[in-house]
């Protein structure tokens, strides 16, 4: 199996986009701007839905469902909101076709005009926030605390696989709260949520901080977000949460009656992640030869492939191979044992390296003999002999040290692109020939923070969550500044 990938080097967006086909995790769909997430990229999508569901329902969540379009008064009745999401949104005017009249094929009905257009959702606060106003009357109805696995449309012009795509597949909590202070307390819980799950299965190293105004979310009062760095030196949001305040509650009026008897406005939040993960999965990890999966969401976590000769090798190889796919399987290891004669083992080997499974097991002639098998890891592509009393024990334990070492060999990354600059001129230069997360002085204003962005493409990722304050000087105002702020060119 030939992969013949381009090289990150070479050309970064051309080896991720030829990466994401030739390993079978999604390709472009006959809709443009939208794709189709193939199986091997599904079932990693599936762990990650699975391990995230577990955690927020470990964390009071239930799950719902809310429809799919969202009558245009809707969206109109929060102002920022609208402004935010009016020029993505994909709206249906009719609801039904007819034959045309002179045979030339389907034409829409234009008797079957709808009284008021629908939006397909881009996000679903307005319609949950019209439900909530049905389901709160008083104190004791709150918290309300759902999720909503989902997918969304935002009619996006530049695509790219799982990174920007006009359909996607995410989740959407969205929760409401009798105080202010419980709803921040809940946008910040799914904020270090979040940061929990891409660093401890993603193996990406997060930072944890909350976005300047004009890259808050629309009609939210407070954004916070986790940045991760990719390979090629630009920044790639991972998961936002959102304190909402209670703009949609005063929009949809949600009203709760007090322990005191007052009528009050609910305080809200909102949070999601979405198949973009699989993207920084890919960008974080991956190399010349294919992805790298962290163990922990590999669909496939060690595939034993035999080398024979004849039916009589392959069934002695497959006598000792079968107690030792049950021995893993024991452990809880996803395990394929790839006996099919369709393919030869170097093709075997390519294609396996290409899907990033963590571990390989070669099992020859030669180590029926020996009473070995040849175990190789993707993370370092690094081989070895086992003896086949060790293997399974070898192999858990190899499992967790390529899951860390796939973390450290990131973190590193971040650690050696992550630069702190006091002058314009040497952020110019660093964001231009290094790349990576620039560490600089702001003066806070919009003003500034449009000209950055105008001048060098660079955009403010984060203001660091719980950093220490530091005194300074913006590097392009000289005007005073309290903390550093963290830039990147990003995704």
């Amino acid at each position: 199996m030939s992969k013949k990938l381009t090289s990150r080097s070479e050309d970064y967006s051309k080896w991720y986009n030829e990466l994401v086909v030739k390993s079978d995790l999604a390709e472009n769909s006959g809709v443009r701007g939208c794709m189709v997430i193939k199986p091997y990229g599904f079932a990693i999508w599936e762990k990650m839905q699975a391990q995230l569901d577990k955690m927020f329902k470990e964390t009071g969540h239930e799950n719902a469902y809310f429809p799919l379009f969202i009558p245009k008064s809707y969206l109109s009745k929060e102002a920022s909101h609208v402004e935010g999401f009016a020029k993505e949104c994909a709206v249906v005017t009719h609801y039904r076709l007819k034959n045309a009249e002179d045979g030339s094929g389907i034409i829409v009905d234009e008797d079957a005009k709808l009284e008021e257009e629908l939006i397909v959702r881009p996000t679903s606060e307005t319609i949950i926030w019209d439900t909530y106003r049905k389901w709160v009357q008083s104190y004791r109805d709150l918290p309300i605390m759902i999720n909503q696995w989902a997918n969304v449309v935002r009619w996006e012009m530049r695509t790219r696989l799982f990174l920007r795509t006009a359909e996607f597949l995410w989740q959407e909590g969205h929760t409401a709260h009798a105080t202010r202070e419980e709803a921040v307390e809940e946008a910040e819980q799914m904020m270090h949520v979040y940061a929990e799950f891409v660093e401890d299965y993603m193996g990406v190293p997060v930072i944890k901080g909350t976005k300047t105004e004009s890259e808050r979310f629309a009609g939210a009062e407070e954004t916070y977000c986790i940045e991760a760095l990719m390979q090629d030196g630009k920044a790639l949001q991972a998961g936002t949460s959102h304190f909402l305040g209670q703009n949609f509650a005063k929009a949809f009026d949600v009203k709760f009656a007090t322990k005191e008897g007052n009528q009050e406005y609910v305080w809200a939040t909102s949070w999601g992640v979405s198949t973009r993960l699989m993207g920084a999965l890919v960008m974080t990890h991956s190399d010349d030869n294919g992805l790298v999966l962290p163990p922990k969401l590999a669909p496939i976590q060690v595939v034993i492939v035999p080398i024979y000769k004849g039916l009589d090798q392959l069934d002695a190889i497959s006598e000792k191979v079968e107690p030792l796919v049950k021995a893993l399987r024991s452990k809880g290891i996803s395990v394929k044992y790839d006996k099919r004669d369709t393919h030869k083992p170097g093709f075997k080997f390519n294609e396996y390296e290409l899907k990033g499974v963590p571990v390989r097991i070669a099992v020859g002639q030669r180590d029926l003999e020996n009473g070995t098998f040849e175990v190789a890891r993707r993370d370092t592509l690094e081989k070895m002999s086992i003896k086949a009393e060790d293997v399974v024990v070898r192999i858990d334990g190899l499992l967790h040290e390529i899951q860390e070492n796939i973390y450290k060999k990131a973190f590193d990354f971040r650690k050696a692109h992550m630069t702190k600059v006091d002058s314009y001129d040497e952020f110019k230069r660093i964001i231009e020939e290094k790349g990576g997360f620039v560490s600089a002085h702001w003066d806070g204003t919009k003003e500034t923070e449009d000209r950055i962005k105008e001048e060098t493409k660079a955009t403010i990722r984060c203001i660091p969550f719980n950093e220490e304050k530091e005194e300074g000087k913006c590097m392009v105002t000289g005007k005073p500044s309290n903390q550093r702020v963290l830039f990147a060119k990003a995704y």
